[in-house]
């Protein structure tokens, strides 16, 4: 059996850093990444499949380029989305390069395991199915922050939930940008320097040329591309089992070290402790990252952003069953074949999770390996690009044109502050990508998802939900989740321990969200029931008139027809 340092340092050659949306399960696999990444020899058709993309969406851009003119259109492409294209564009968001090679690295690595993350990511759908997509598209027009704002005073929540979304948006980019780099390393044969510099140019090029127009559509292409590609290696491994799961099990359990222990749960985290604060973080997290929510306001309705969460559920939970199938098939074709195991180290070759990428060889051929690896550096694209768009938002609408000028702004005006935004934001993560390049950066993402579940995700809920949250409420409770997850993460294991170099942690879990949420909502209470008794009033009488808006659409632009 291979010892766990044995796995951490197969892994450390290839992957912490390649976290794209929605991946904060790598973490838990191996904590960090050091050394240099192994360059490989030019993989030139996966570099023309790649730049086939590029130019299909760089076309797309153009077009889309030419169809925005309005705020509407640049930040909701003009709200003309349908549940079913959004749903893909979300599923293209959500389905990160980390979820594709991440998890299925943790299949091969441990087996069933690897599932818990997979249901991790895929539960946090429903409570924005039930709780927050048909309330925040009647509230809400541009950003999260204008349903917040609907009856809390605008310019401090706008700041806070401005300053939430940037925080995420900033600590998810120098991950992706970093992952870019690492990625194209290992799969492209290319320098680290130009895959940062091309990611940041071409993120620049679709925001603030297309809009979200163009970022729909780079995402619907993607998540099209990343589910054909996937299904694809899925059905070749099922055909070489007869289509038999049993024979499938049977023989990964034969061919893998551990034995039968694969199919046992339980062994990435044991502690209960930091079991809840990451299934917290997983669920929670993704109710309140910034570029998901945004995409709610890109349909004409409440019943099309219902089905968006539909489609985008059942895309996100079909893709996550072949990952898992993809790593069981991984085990089944790869461990005893020499061609993709490591002479020196005994394992695979780049690490666990190059298991898809070698899997996809193993079925495929040398052609549908540069087809997955391109695939693989396109969804960093669509990520990126995603979340720029978010931060450039939350700059222009919310912090320029609604705190600063409040409200009294052009619409030309606006839409030119969020394309200096976007290409300020853009330069700043490739100058971040550039510099981080030895870092590790995992933990940025894990600390990405506990903000967005201690600072955007309470005070969304409890806007819609709870007629005594007041503004003070709200910005001291949604202040106190940041500060304490932030804390919690710099005290913690993974920067004061592996980065920082101290003997011990101050504080001892990974996780921090069940403790920086429950900062959050306690703050939010108590600062809530003891505000003036004339606010709390105020409060409660504009409660009403949210919640009939909330229910029916009235007054929101649009979004009338259910």
């Amino acid at each position: 059996m291979l010892k766990n340092q044995e796995l951490n340092n197969m892994a450390k050659s290839c992957f912490l850093l390649l976290i794209s949306l929605f991946a904060p399960g790598i973490l838990f696999a191996a904590d960090s990444i050091s050394g240099n990444v192994v360059k490989q020899s030019v993989n030139s058709t996966a570099i023309i499949m790649f730049l086939v993309f590029v130019c299909a969406t760089l076309g797309i851009t153009y077009w889309a380029a030419r169809r925005t003119r309005s705020r509407k259109d640049f930040y909701a492409a003009g709200g003309n989305i349908t549940g079913f294209q959004n749903g893909l564009a979300i599923a293209g968001d959500y389905m990160s390069a980390a979820s594709f090679l991440g998890i299925s690295g943790l299949v091969f690595a441990s087996g069933f395991d690897g599932l818990i993350y997979s249901i991790g990511f895929l539960v946090g759908w429903p409570i924005i199915l039930f709780l927050l997509a048909e309330r925040l598209r009647n509230l809400g027009k541009y950003t999260f922050a204008d349903a917040v704002s609907y009856r809390l005073h605008p310019v401090r929540i706008r700041s806070l939930a401005a300053c939430g979304t940037l925080v995420v948006v900033l600590l998810y980019l120098v991950a992706q940008m970093v992952g870019a780099g690492k990625l194209i390393q290992l799969l492209f044969g290319l320098e680290y320097h130009y895959a940062v510099v091309i990611v940041g140019v071409l993120m620049i090029l679709y925001v603030t040329f297309g809009g979200m127009l163009a970022t729909t559509w780079v995402q619907i292409i993607k998540a099209v591309l990343l589910l054909f590609g996937a299904s694809f290696m899925a059905l070749m491994v099922m055909e070489k089992m007869d289509f038999s799961f049993e024979m499938l099990f049977t023989r990964a359990i034969n061919l893998h070290d551990k034995g039968l222990a694969i199919m046992s749960p339980g062994g990435l985290v044991s502690d209960p402790v930091s079991a809840i604060s990451l299934g917290l973080a997983l669920m929670f997290g993704t109710a309140g990252l910034p570029h998901i929510l945004m995409r709610f306001f890109t349909v004409p309705n409440a019943k099309e952003a219902r089905k968006s969460i539909f489609y985008a559920t059942g895309f996100i939970g079909y893709f996550y069953i072949l990952t898992f199938i993809i790593g069981f098939g991984a085990i089944v074709m790869l461990v005893n074949n020499p061609e993709y195991i490591d002479p020196e180290g005994g394992g695979i070759m780049g690490g666990n999770n190059m298991a898809a990428i070698h899997l996809a060889k193993a079925v495929g051929g040398e052609m549908f390996l540069g087809f997955i690896s391109a695939v693989a550096f396109a969804t960093i694209l669509a990520v990126v690009s995603g979340l720029t768009l978010s931060g450039a938002s939350a700059i222009s609408h919310d912090l320029y044109a609604s705190v600063i000028k409040h409200g009294k702004v052009h619409e030309g005006e606006e839409i030119k502050v969020s394309r200096i935004a976007t290409i300020c934001l853009g330069i700043a993560a490739i100058y971040l990508g550039i510099v981080f390049e030895q870092q590790n950066v995992a933990y940025m993402v894990g600390l990405a998802f506990a903000i967005a579940a201690s600072v955007n995700f309470p005070i969304l809920f409890l806007s819609m939900y709870w007629k005594k949250l007041t503004t003070k409420g709200a910005f001291i409770g949604g202040s106190l989740g940041l500060v304490t997850a932030v804390t919690c993460m710099i005290l913690g294991p993974t920067i004061w321990v592996d980065i920082l170099g101290n003997p011990e942690a101050i504080f001892p879990y990974k996780h921090p969200a069940l403790f920086s949420m429950t900062a959050a909502f306690a703050g939010i209470y108590i600062f809530s029931v003891t505000d003036s008794r004339q606010e709390i009033s105020d409060m409660e009488t504009a409660f009403k008139d949210q919640y009939v808006r909330s229910q029916t659409g009235l007054g929101a632009e649009g979004s009338t027809q259910h």
